[in-house]
């Protein structure tokens, strides 16, 4: 009888296999950070020797969620002065501000919170999109990867990428929107923006340096930041070095109508400067039509649907029907943490489907199996994983969560995928795996040594500092 790391048993399995195999008082075995047997508990127990076993006790066995497209550092802001803002009154006078303040200890600060947030809603793998990069100094990219690196789970930094500076007529918009908010300190508009050879060597220098570092956990992609501050050939090259070190790369694309106005639409620019592929990742996507959908379709590009923070910013319903209808790939992202404003795929499941059904009259669209696919093998396809992540099957990597359906709101649930986008919270999670180590278990994060109310207290004064320092009203 062979020895394994670690069994997982008493659980129903939702698997996530091609066929959405749900398996009842099922097991998970892993051996070497991977999943060596998916089936009844009886069986893997007979078969398998384990060092470690975690009794799910009847909970329901996931894959562990992937959240396709957040922030991070932001973080710290939550709940300051984001209420009644648009697109780029939020962005300008509230969130570039604030990230653009913040010192390395705070950024540290900001990714342990984010980290043993996700943990808790059973995140396993996340994309941060970080959009305020100053590339004269690694040292606050540095202090987040480091702390990425402790917390277990996997990251994927996409470096945000910016060379060139807005036109006149949005700068002179954008200084008419930061008057609602004078007293606070704003960054000059061209304070990101680098030159073209810069910014591609210092994102291929990043890539070089910490892709596949951290037991393979973290990864680097290129991230043009949107389509106005990026030239044609930085695009291009960006998708480039995304094929020379076979990772995706990732942009803000049609997020609100201000910012993109014009006769050729963002799709069809991104298509003829050849970014759209199979190694792209758009975010949002939200004022776009049926044309850019069938070029999206075409193309095998990847959509990031960030529903809950469109919504807060009264941006509107990116077409997600259409889209799944065309058979383009989706994956739920939770954006900003001051926006949505948790780090919590699970509770926005609900909102979403329930959501699109309203906007749509139709009680068909983003059915139950195809929104909880969005948070874990679409999700995976989404960021170009789902050979390795996105379901329960053996030879993939070990990133498993439990879910505790002991509670009212989850009694009954006679089919457990129903119960986990309708009724679920995701406080429920009691366990996570990552790469086949226990992350947390009965609520308890492993992989952090500080308590959890010390950095939740240190993170409070780091905040309240913060808000100050910037100038918030």
């Amino acid at each position: 009888m062979p020895m394994t790391e670690l069994l997982v048993i008493n659980g129903t399995v939702i698997t996530q296999d091609a066929d959405r195999t749900v398996l009842t008082n099922s097991a998970v075995a892993v051996q070497d950070g991977n999943i060596s047997a998916v089936g009844p508990t009886a069986d893997i127990t007979t078969n398998h020797d384990a060092q470690t076993i975690i009794d799910a006790d009847g909970g329901v066995i996931i894959p562990g969620l992937i959240n396709p497209h957040t922030h991070v550092s932001d973080i710290l802001l939550r709940g300051s002065f984001a209420e009644n803002r648009g697109l780029l009154d939020w962005l300008y006078n509230v969130k570039r501000p604030g990230t653009l303040a913040m010192q390395p200890e705070e950024h540290a600060t900001a990714a342990t919170l984010y980290c043993i947030e996700a943990i808790l809603a059973g995140v396993t793998t996340f994309v941060e999109n970080d959009t305020e990069v100053l590339w004269d100094d690694w040292t606050d990219i540095e202090a987040k990867l480091e702390i990425y690196d402790q917390s277990g789970i996997r990251n994927i930094y996409a470096a945000g990428m910016v060379d060139c500076g807005a036109d006149n007529a949005f700068q002179e918009l954008v200084l008419d929107i930061q008057t609602r908010d004078n007293d606070v300190d704003h960054p000059p508009l061209e304070r990101f923006v680098e030159e073209t050879d810069t910014v591609l060597k210092e994102v291929n220098s990043l890539i070089e340096a910490y892709n596949g570092t951290a037991d393979g956990r973290q990864s680097i992609w290129p991230a043009p930041v949107v389509v106005e501050t990026t030239t044609n050939r930085c695009f291009q090259a960006a998708y480039a070095l995304a094929e020379e070190h076979d990772v995706m790369t990732t942009v803000h694309v049609a997020e609100a109508e201000a910012q993109e106005q014009r006769s050729l639409s963002s799709i069809e620019y991104l298509r003829n400067i050849g970014y759209l592929g199979d190694r792209a990742l758009l975010g949002h996507c939200v004022q776009i039509d049926e044309n850019d959908v069938r070029i999206i379709a075409m193309t095998s590009t990847k959509i990031a649907h960030n529903y809950m923070a469109n919504m807060r910013l009264a941006t509107g319903f990116a077409p997600v029907a259409a889209m799944l209808d065309a058979g383009v790939t989706v994956g739920l992202g939770t954006d900003n943490s001051i926006l949505n404003d948790t780090v919590n795929p699970i509770s926005d499941l609900r909102a979403m489907t329930g959501g699109h059904k309203g906007y749509h009259r139709d009680p068909g669209v983003v059915s139950t199996q195809k929104a909880f696919d969005m948070i874990t093998i679409d999700a995976a396809r989404a960021i170009g994983r789902a050979d390795s992540l996105g379901s329960l099957e053996v030879g993939k990597q070990a990133d498993i969560a439990i879910v505790d359906f002991d509670h009212p709101h989850l009694t009954p649930s006679p089919n457990p995928v129903f119960g986990l986008v309708h009724a679920a919270q995701g406080f429920e999670v009691d366990t996570v795996i990552c790469d086949g180590d226990v992350v947390m278990q009965d609520r308890q994060i492993r992989s952090f040594d500080e308590p959890v109310d010390s950095v939740l207290s240190r993170a409070e004064r780091m905040a309240a500092d913060l808000v100050d320092r910037v100038g918030y009203a």
